[in-house]
C-alpha cells in the first residue's frame, strides 16, 4: 500500500474512533469517564481578567470603595457584578456602581461585616492601592427592567447596584421615579450626597435614617406607588433579607418587582434529610436537614471546589444526572438548572440526587 494513502487510512481511523469515544461519553453517565466531555465542577463561569486596584477609599462609615482599572473592559449595564477573588482564594461578588460607559474601570463598594466569613474584612484590610486582582464577570442578575416609571428601594449598602439605575432613569426626560434609601445613619450611607443631587428639586428621594427617623415606612411609599404611578410600573428592591421580604409583601397589583439578594434564598423551614449518589465514585451520602450537599461530599471527596457557600459564584456547580432539584442559588440560569445545580445551597426535592462525581 502506498505510504500516503496508509497514512490517510490510520489518520481517518483515529478520527472515527475519537468521535465513536465522544458519542460514548456523552451519552452514558455509567461509562467510567466523566460524562461531560469538559466536567463543570470549579470552572469559573467567564474569562477571569487581572486588573489593578487603583484607589481604596472610605466612602461611608465601614464602607470602602475599590476602583479596579484595566484596559478594554467589557461592557456592563446597570445591576451588574463583578465575582472578586481575594488574595486568599475567597470569591466574593460586588455590584458594580461606577459608569457603564468607563472601558478602563470598574468601580465595587463593600461594607465591612464584622462576623462574616471574612471577605469583606479582607477587602477593608488586606486590599491596597496597586496590587493586582482577579475578578470575573460582569454578570447581571438585577437588570433594570423595561417600565413606564420606577420605584427603587435600598437598604445601606443595597444603594450599590441602584445607584446606576438612577442615574440611567434620571438622564431621560420625563420618566418618573422615586427612590427609598435607608440606613443606620446618615453616616454609614454611601454616595448620599449624589443622591440627594439627583433628586433635588423634587420628592423623588427620600432617605431615612433609623437614629434620626425609625423605620421606613413602606406602607405610605406603596400606597402613593399605587395611586399615582401607571400600571407596570417596576419596583427595583436591594438590601437586607428583611427589608426585601418587607418589600415582597407590599407590592402593589400591576407592579412589576425585582429583587437583589447578597445572601442565598432563605429556607421555608422543615427541611428533610435525604440522599446522594455520587455516580463516578460509587458512593451514596445522607445529607442532614441542617447541613448541605457541599458539606456531605466534601466529607468524601475533600478536594471538591467550592469558595462564596452562598449560591452565587457558580464553583461548586455540579453536573445532575438524575433527581429533582430545589433550586436555591442566585445565579444559574432555567437552561443550566435543567441538568446542573450549586450544592453549596440547593437540596433535592426528594430522594435519591445523583451527581456525576
Amino acid at each position: 500500500m502506498p505510504r500516503p494513502l496508509a497514512l490517510a487510512l490510520t489518520a481517518g481511523a483515529a478520527l472515527l474512533a475519537r468521535r465513536a469515544m465522544r458519542r460514548r461519553i456523552e451519552g452514558s453517565p455509567l461509562w467510567p469517564l466523566p460524562a461531560l466531555a469538559e466536567p463543570v465542577s470549579g470552572r469559573p463561569r467567564s474569562r477571569a481578567l487581572r486588573l489593578t486596584v487603583a484607589a481604596h477609599e472610605t466612602v461611608a462609615d465601614g464602607v470602602v470603595q475599590l476602583r479596579l482599572e484595566g484596559r478594554e473592559l467589557p461592557g456592563w449595564k446597570p445591576g451588574a457584578h463583578l465575582d472578586l477573588v481575594l488574595p486568599s482564594g475567597l470569591v466574593r461578588q460586588y455590584s458594580l456602581c461606577g459608569d457603564p460607559a468607563d472601558t478602563s474601570s470598574y468601580t465595587v463598594a463593600t461594607r465591612l461585616v464584622p462576623d462574616g466569613r471574612g471577605g469583606s474584612r479582607e477587602v477593608h484590610e488586606g486590599l491596597r492601592a496597586g496590587m493586582t486582582v482577579e475578578v470575573r464577570g460582569p454578570r447581571n442578575r438585577f437588570p433594570l427592567a423595561p417600565a413606564p416609571a420606577y420605584v427603587f428601594v435600598a437598604g445601606g449598602i443595597g444603594i450599590t447596584p441602584i445607584l446606576p439605575m438612577l442615574r440611567a432613569v434620571n438622564a431621560r426626560p420625563g420618566l418618573e421615579w422615586r427612590l427609598l434609601y435607608g440606613g443606620r445613619s446618615r453616616a454609614s450611607m454611601p454616595y448620599l450626597a449624589e443622591i440627594e443631587k439627583l433628586g433635588a428639586g423634587g420628592d423623588r428621594v427620600r432617605v431615612v435614617a433609623e437614629d434620626e427617623d425609625g423605620l421606613p415606612d413602606l406602607d405610605a411609599l406603596f400606597a402613593g406607588v399605587a395611586a399615582d404611578l401607571p400600571e407596570g410600573t417596576a419596583v427595583h428592591c436591594c438590601g437586607p433579607e428583611a427589608l426585601m421580604a418587607a418589600v415582597e409583601a407590599r407590592i402593589p397589583e400591576g407592579a412589576v418587582l425585582r429583587l437583589e439578594r447578597f445572601t442565598s434564598r432563605a429556607s421555608s423551614g422543615g427541611d428533610q434529610p435525604f440522599e446522594v449518589e455520587l455516580r463516578r465514585s460509587g458512593r451514596t451520602l445522607t445529607v442532614a436537614a441542617d447541613s448541605t450537599v457541599l458539606a456531605a461530599v466534601r466529607a468524601e471527596l475533600p478536594d471538591t471546589a467550592y469558595s462564596c457557600e452562598q449560591g452565587f459564584c457558580g464553583t461548586c456547580r455540579q453536573r445532575v444526572l438524575a433527581g429533582e432539584v430545589e433550586h436555591r442559588d442566585e445565579l444559574l440560569t432555567d437552561a443550566e438548572r435543567a441538568d446542573s445545580m450549586l450544592i453549596c445551597v440547593s437540596r433535592a426535592r426528594r430522594s435519591p440526587l445523583v451527581l456525576d462525581l
